[in-house]
């Protein structure tokens, strides 16, 4: 038997043609981890443990990710072995400017040679700087840890039509399309959207529709 972590490849296809188009020197940041919170025996040290991560465009996503479907047993941990319940896959939804974090890794690498750090790994360091190395800023991110979330209260402080919402494992995610907002809402809807009760916001990590989360399918729903 194999890891699962496609669950529902319709659903995916769907979430790669949302994605936008890459422009020059763009990718998309791609992580599996395994998560303590998501196992039942709870012999997982840490919170989160990752266990892949890579960069794809999106003709690649879908296969990218069948390929780390590999034979139960072969994402290790210490003194133990990942669960298929504790797999989560996630992507940053927000390309990533490889141009911009051969820049800061370049700076990065070089602090630490200067400082004789013998421990470093430059692979790793790397994938850092592209993680953190946005491009453009498609989407705005609102975490949501409650499946009670106020929809109606959210389509009082920003226009439904600029949003998309993921139903997760343990919530939602409210994305904004930036480029969406009606102007009325522009200055105040980031304050209003986080008194609401979310929980993060930002430029994050996202989990991957028709992909594992812990036993859930993440999938796109509406509210409006």
């Amino acid at each position: 038997m194999n890891y699962q972590i496609i669950t529902d490849p319709e659903q995916l296809h769907k979430f790669i043609e949302w994605l936008p188009d890459l422009e020059e020197d763009e990718k998309y940041y791609c992580c599996l981890f395994s998560r303590k919170k998501y196992t039942p025996d709870g012999q997982q040290r840490h919170d989160k443990t990752q266990l892949k991560r890579f960069l794809t465009d999106k003709t690649r996503l879908y296969n990218k990710i069948r390929q780390l479907e590999v034979p139960l047993g072969a994402y290790e941990l210490k003194k133990t072995t990942a669960s298929q319940e504790s797999l989560a896959m996630y992507i940053n939804p927000n390309p990533r400017n490889l141009r911009l974090a051969a820049f800061e890794g370049i700076i990065e690498l070089t602090r630490l040679l200067k400082n004789n750090d013998k421990r470093f790994n430059p692979q790793a360091e790397i994938l850092n700087c592209i993680q953190q190395s946005h491009s453009r800023k498609v989407y705005l991110d609102f975490d949501v840890d409650t499946k009670d979330f106020d929809f109606d209260q959210l389509a009082k402080v920003i226009n439904p039509s600029c949003l998309d919402i993921l139903e997760t494992r343990g919530g939602f995610h409210v994305l904004v399309r930036i480029a969406e907002i009606d102007p009325t809402f522009k200055k105040s809807f980031y304050n209003d959207i986080m008194a609401l009760g979310v929980d993060q916001s930002g430029d994050q990590l996202l989990p991957v529709p028709g992909c594992v989360q812990g036993g859930f399918t993440p999938r796109f729903v509406r509210k409006f």
